[in-house]
């Protein structure tokens, strides 16, 4: 049964496009919703714009960005009893009604995320976005677990208390990103609701500085993934109860696990998941590790542990330890002999760690990059079989006739 809407303010942050600032306020206005439009660092006639209209404001002394910029909104909307905020771009698509599906949506699963899809052509995007968008949608399923249609959109209802309760590293541009995926860890359902984009505001510029910036926080929240310590939550877990049934059921088991994450990327992922800690010197904890590994990263057990096994001695050890002693003494390991493969296989063992560093992402890579290839060719056959040949009718459109 539904809940009743959240009681929600409209944040609008404003560090450009300061001429439609006022129309989208007073559309917004017009529609009984409560607007704060809080400035980001000095924009020049951002706040004078709306200096006689009923609605919050803040000035921020300096540019935090637009997570800075709803983190103060959401500090303003918890000081005055609001339950959620609504972010809106002040540029772009009027979301006046898609403001309601998004509160609507919001109140059937309260308290959750609530993302405005957006449906674009994508042959008018460059390929270059696309293929940044996708690179980063597999991350951040690998680290939360979830598959996000479009988590780069900044149409989004959050829950205050979640927003000012939260310890955030990203005040900028991988704001957006980690806060949803802190939101996944925190067991908070993430919602999309389709709205309709007509005419996109321009891309935000991204620089060099920013993508690094984006580099780190991924690297860190993969990180993080894998520490064994547990996420404080906001609503409690999930009951286990399916996943203990299937552990009496051997076949219904392993159906789940082979079916389980099975994307082209999630797959290759996880072949060089496999592969890298197969080809590292801890072969009594090799399979357990990838266990763990693949678990907290969301990925494929079945196809990482079965990738290992391109590591079973004696081919790949050997190339790592060979490569490992190259950077030891700058020349191949060729004494073969009771001294070196007795009395010194702490040597050895050390050879191994190294070359395995160098050896376990290269042979992982190719790994990868065979399994994603395969897969989709696999698929794609699959599909082109499945389809009825020209001329022909289908059942379910022959019975229609």
């Amino acid at each position: 049964m539904a809940s009743d809407i959240p009681k929600t303010v409209l944040v609008i942050p404003v560090c450009t496009h300061v001429r439609t600032l006022r129309e989208v306020v007073e559309r917004c206005l017009a529609e009984g919703f409560p607007v704060l439009v809080v400035e980001v660092g000095r924009v020049d006639g951002g706040l004078d714009a709306i200096a006689d209209l009923p609605v919050g404001q803040i000035r921020l002394p300096a540019n935090r960005g637009k997570g800075g910029s709803v983190l103060a909104g959401a500090a303003w909307a918890e000081a005055r009893g609001y339950e959620a905020v609504l972010t809106l771009d002040p540029a772009g698509d009027d979301h006046r009604a898609d403001a309601g599906l998004i509160q609507e949506a919001a109140a059937a699963d309260w308290p959750c995320i609530v993302i405005g899809e957006r449906r674009m052509a994508e042959e008018a995007a460059p390929r270059s976005g696309l293929i940044g968008r996708d690179f980063s949608r597999f991350l951040v399923r690998v680290e939360c677990g979830r598959f996000l249609p479009d988590h780069q959109s900044g149409f989004r209802l959050y829950p205050v208390r979640f927003l000012t309760t939260g310890r955030f590293l990203a005040k900028h541009h991988g704001f957006g990103v980690e806060v949803l995926v802190r939101g996944a860890w925190g067991g908070l359902p993430i919602l999309s609701v389709p709205i309709q984009v007509r005419q996109p505001s321009a891309d935000e510029k991204v620089s060099s500085f920013d993508i690094l910036r984006l580099i780190c926080l991924h690297g860190w929240l993969v990180t993080r993934s894998l520490l064994p310590w547990p996420h404080s939550r906001l609503v409690a877990s999930p009951p286990g109860e399916r996943m203990l049934q299937d552990l009496f059921h051997p076949i219904r088991f392993f159906r789940r696990l082979s079916r389980e994450h099975t994307s082209a990327a999630e797959l290759g992922m996880a072949v060089w998941v496999g592969i890298f800690i197969g080809a590292l010197p801890i072969i009594p904890f090799g399979i357990a590790s990838i266990i763990y590994v693949t678990h907290r990263l969301h990925l494929n057990k079945l196809a990482a542990v079965g990738a290992s096994n391109v590591c079973c001695a004696p081919f790949v050890p050997f190339v790592c330890i060979e490569v490992g002693y190259l950077f030891r003494f700058g020349r191949f390991w060729t004494d073969f002999n009771r001294q070196t493969l007795l009395h010194e296989v702490h040597y050895r063992l050390w050879e191994w760690l190294l070359g395995a560093l160098v050896v376990g992402p290269l042979l992982g890579v190719a790994g990868a990059v065979f399994t994603y290839f395969l897969v989709r060719l696999l698929r794609r056959k699959e599909a082109e079989a499945r389809r009825p040949p020209y001329g022909e009718i289908s059942r379910s459109d022959r019975s229609n006739l």
